[in-house]
């Protein structure tokens, strides 16, 4: 069996960036944070989700992908965010910021409690499109990063995987973190086999991720 090379995503043409561009420094809300499956709004639109560990940077990525610094609450206390957070992108899309997994600074219950919620929002979100699974560049992927990768393997949910921070990342460092990565989602069936590098504080990676997210249907 031939493993998936994984390479790094290609920039959109200019006109396909502009258009995303368009769509994501156009109208862009918060709409609700949803702590049981009875308050997810209606799955009426194109819908992607993000996913990784706390502190990851998730919030930071959509405050970036919009050009809205305050959009999406960050936080240097892992396990601020404990709903699920729906966002308005335009008429078509919902960006969804989901709670980070892992080490949480929370009581074992709440920390149980929402990471419950997160695997029935994936097993069931009919109108999921595509799940962002965030990894931080400078770490590759760990084991907790595994085991959501395993529930959207069980799930059928297409998964591609963003690293984030890579900028606190040397060039020399790179390349291993890559390998590392590419090696762990070879075993992942529901792996997107492309890779996104981002980086929210200088930019990198925010044009080709609008532009993925505005081409799905």
């Amino acid at each position: 069996m031939t493993q998936l090379s994984f390479p790094l995503s290609e920039d959109a043409d200019e006109a396909t960036t502009e258009q995303a561009r368009k769509l994501f420094v156009g109208e862009v809300d918060f709409l609700k944070g949803v702590v049981a499956m009875d308050g997810l709004p209606d799955a009426d639109r194109v819908e992607v989700c993000f996913a990784g560990r706390s502190n990851v940077g998730k919030s930071s990525l959509i405050n970036a992908l919009t050009g809205r610094k305050g959009l999406a609450r960050a936080s240097n206390t892992p396990g601020r965010t404990q709903e699920i957070n729906f966002f308005t992108l335009g008429q078509s899309h919902y960006l969804v910021d989901l709670p980070g997994y892992g080490f949480a600074n929370a009581p074992v219950s709440v920390v149980e409690k929402w990471q419950a919620l997160l695997k029935r929002y994936l097993a069931g979100r009919v109108s999921l499109r595509r799940a962002f699974v965030l990894i931080d560049a400078r770490h590759g992927i760990k084991s907790v990063d595994e085991e959501i990768m395993k529930l959207l393997d069980t799930s059928a949910v297409t998964f591609q995987a963003v690293l984030t921070k890579a900028d606190k990342v040397k060039a020399k460092d790179m390349d291993k973190v890559l390998a590392q990565v590419r090696e762990k989602l070879s075993k992942h069936p529901a792996a997107f086999p492309e890779l996104v590098l981002t980086s929210s504080e200088k930019g990198d990676g925010i044009a080709t991720l609008r532009s993925i997210i505005a081409g799905l249907d």
